[in-house]
């Protein structure tokens, strides 16, 4: 299995490469693709077409500098959410290869999530968003359905918490801070997408809002998971090696690596507490002392731990999802709290984990 994921990598690595091919530069360079786009409507996302997203990722500066030389007046164009994007990232999170969070941005871990859609579906294992994938994918029901807001939404939420860890133990529980939050969250979405598309709406109990419908999530019995460094991807194979579900992770830092070959699943917390011994992890500012924070989505390591053989280390959520594959951690496999959850619910003790580079 570990060399079908090197495979994976290659391939991946060698297909991101031709992101400046004349094929992508063609494309990014008409004049179709620099308008701005109008105000994101869920009509306008339910109805979006894929086949207008370039087949091979071309990154917002290269695009700009591309099209900058041929209308040098839109050189400076800001990137905005595409309707198209957001409805393949809810696509591809229905079907079990997460892309993080929905924003309506391509972007490498769209690509990824795209590359573990084809290794699913016995395709070409790369990030190309071909006509295969696109009649694959593509569904007639809505992506973006509708959601009441209930007054359970806005009782739980508490207010700011602090960055510090010493503060931070003094409270009892790391919930929500805003309803938006919340709901983006539920959604697995990027919260300034959620407002974008909801921007009259005060979230208040009985409103009726719009939102990402993603689905029930993925089912089954993972054996083996593989920690993908080098990918930035958590893959999980059921039984007969198939590939049931794939998330984009945060895995390690250049500071703090993560362990290194196969490790067991040892237990599944769900709402976990956080132990800072700055003489094991690390040192938060002025904190010398061991400090038990307390649970909660906003925690340090989200809302499950799914802890390892390997002492300290784990995989587990995070307060900050957006920065999946963004930042380092510090040693553990950081992913979205919802992929989190979703693992957390179809893997038992004893699952081998194998870390891959």
């Amino acid at each position: 299995m570990s060399a079908n994921a090197n495979a994976f990598a290659v391939v991946f690595a060698a297909n991101m490469l031709m992101g400046a091919s004349s094929a992508s530069a063609q494309q990014a360079a008409e004049p179709q693709q620099i308008a701005q786009p109008a105000q994101l409507t869920p009509q306008l996302i339910n109805a979006a077409p894929l086949e207008v997203i370039p087949p091979i990722y071309v990154p917002h500066q290269q695009k700009a500098q591309i099209i900058g030389a041929t209308f040098p007046a839109t050189a400076n164009l800001k990137e905005t959410p595409s309707p198209s994007v957001a409805r393949l990232q809810i696509l591809l999170d229905r079907a079990g290869a997460s892309p993080g969070v929905i924003d309506g941005y391509d972007g490498d871990n769209v690509r990824r999530a795209i590359l573990a859609f084809k290794a699913m579906h016995g395709l070409r294992p790369d990030g190309v968003l071909d006509p295969e994938v696109i009649a694959q994918l593509n569904a007639v029901d809505p992506v973006i359905g509708s959601y009441t807001v209930t007054p359970d939404d806005t009782a739980a939420i508490i207010p700011a918490i602090p960055k510090d860890y010493g503060e931070m133990a003094k409270l009892k529980y790391l919930g929500y801070t805003s309803v938006p939050e919340e709901l983006a969250e539920r959604f697995h979405m990027d919260i300034d997408l959620l407002k974008s598309l909801n921007p009259a709406a005060k979230f208040a109990p009985g409103e009726l809002i719009f939102g990402a419908a993603v689905g029930a999530g993925r089912q089954g019995q993972v054996v083996k998971i593989v920690a993908d460094k080098t990918l930035g991807q958590v893959r999980a194979y059921g039984a007969d090696n198939a590939l049931l579900a794939a998330y984009p992770a945060t895995i390690g830092s250049y500071a703090n690596p993560s362990p290194s070959g196969v490790h067991t699943v040892l237990a599944i917390v769900h709402n976990p507490t956080y132990t800072y011994n700055p003489d094991i992890n690390f040192k938060q500012g002025s904190n010398d002392k061991v400090l038990t924070i307390p649970p909660g989505p906003n925690g340090p390591v989200g809302s499950v731990w799914i802890d390892l053989s390997e002492p300290t280390f784990g995989i587990h959520g995070t307060p900050e999802p957006a920065m999946i594959d963004k930042n380092g951690s510090h040693g553990c496999v950081r992913l979205t709290n919802w992929d989190a959850e979703e693992l957390a619910g179809m893997v038992s003790k004893g699952v081998e984990v194998d870390f891959i580079s």
